[in-house]
């Protein structure tokens, strides 16, 4: 049942496997979503429910256990995981504590995922009571984890493609979506709609805006407020399928287009050309926010330009000045500047692309320079 070939899973684990013999790992221990559904293929809505934690032990060589809540274990023996531990979770007095302890007895260095855009799925109590039972020691494994998720197996561009495409066809449905005196939040609850009609497995993240000529912010919940004749209303969406995301947005003026949000939008549109000019293989992610920034001007203090896009709708890397990770061949990256028209409105405009061996391909349907009026 799993969304993979078991072919899949076992390239997976032979790369993490060579890659920990290289950077001396005895095993990685994870236990966030991301991280638990690349190795073993096991994906649930019930992730969404803090109450239980689930666990995935990686060896330097031979077979993964897992550590899990009883109630996941008729969908995990239709993963290709052999060794499946359970506990009737949950259970305060040992959420799968002596079980961890007992399988990670035999080694010694342990990599866990500790640096940026890393987090712990269980209790610190717990993690500690681990942590003083083993003889090992737990060492950051953030770089092998960044480097084994960012370069995409072929399957996993497939999925990019097809969620792009997906994405691509629900805007351009958008003024059978948007009219003018619709409250905003009819507009995403119609879109988000129209999103799953083209095929998107799930909409997690639809975020936006509208305002005259121009939006306040993109991550407010969206209101009651009708757009009018000159708003600009942006939606940006991270829909899925089968736990992999697109993540872009399109500009829509309503009636009639603004000359500021036009200039605003041919700029950004400029600015992501440079992106997709400069994004090849050996270009360092900072300078290729140079490249987008020099188009750009000081017009933005988001922080980043771009980021990585995989199982989650972020991932690493982040176009921006300190990131120096070296773009490569089968690398999926969103480009994302924004800008300030003036002190209280801005704009974002953003694609999606692949790295590949020449020239980026765009995995989203391009935009037009000039903003679209409905």
């Amino acid at each position: 049942m799993t969304d993979f070939s078991v072919s899949e899973f076992e390239a997976r684990l032979i790369r993490a496997q060579a890659a920990m013999t290289v950077e001396g790992f005895d095993a990685l221990f994870l236990n966030t979503e991301a991280e638990f559904r690349y190795f073993t293929g096991f994906r649930s809505l019930f992730w969404q429910s803090p109450t239980r934690p689930w666990f995935v032990i990686v060896p330097q060589s031979g077979e993964l256990t897992v550590v899990i809540p009883s109630i996941g274990t008729d969908l995990m023996q239709r993963m290709w995981v052999n060794d499946i531990r359970t506990w009737p979770s949950p259970r305060g007095e040992d959420e799968g504590v002596s079980l961890l302890i007992e399988a990670l007895g035999a080694f010694d260095r342990i990599g866990v995922p500790m640096g940026e855009e890393s987090s712990l799925r269980m209790s610190l109590t717990d993690f500690r009571a681990v942590e003083a039972s083993i003889k090992g020691r737990f060492t950051d494994c953030s770089h092998l984890i960044k480097t084994l998720r960012t370069m995409k197996s072929e399957a996993e561009i497939d999925l990019h493609r097809e969620i792009c495409r997906i994405g691509s066809n629900a805007f351009a449905r958008l003024p059978d979506v948007a009219n003018a005196g619709d409250p905003l939040v009819d507009v995403f609850r119609k879109f988000k709609i129209t999103l799953l009609e083209e095929g998107a497995e799930e909409v997690p993240y639809l975020v936006g805006g509208a305002g005259r000529g121009g939006y306040h912010d993109v991550i407010s919940p969206p209101g009651r407020t009708p757009i009018l004749d000159g708003d600009v209303v942006m939606l940006d969406t991270g829909s899925a399928l089968q736990g992999y995301f697109c993540d872009f947005d399109r500009n829509f003026a309503v009636g009639t287009a603004l000359p500021e949000a036009q200039v605003a939008h041919q700029k950004l549109w400029d600015v992501t050309q440079a992106g997709i000019e400069s994004a090849r293989p050996g270009v360092t992610c900072a300078e290729l926010f140079v490249a987008m920034s020099k188009i750009l001007g000081g017009t933005s203090d988001i922080g980043r330009i771009g980021h990585g896009l995989g199982m989650q709708l972020t991932e690493w890397p982040s176009i921006a000045a300190h990131d120096h990770t070296e773009l490569k061949a089968g690398m999926v990256m969103t480009l994302e500047p924004s800008l300030m028209i003036d002190e209280k409105r801005m704009m974002v405009v953003e694609e999606n692309i692949l790295i590949t061996d020449g020239a980026p391909e765009l995995l989203t349907k391009r935009v037009s320079r000039d903003l679209v009026v409905i």
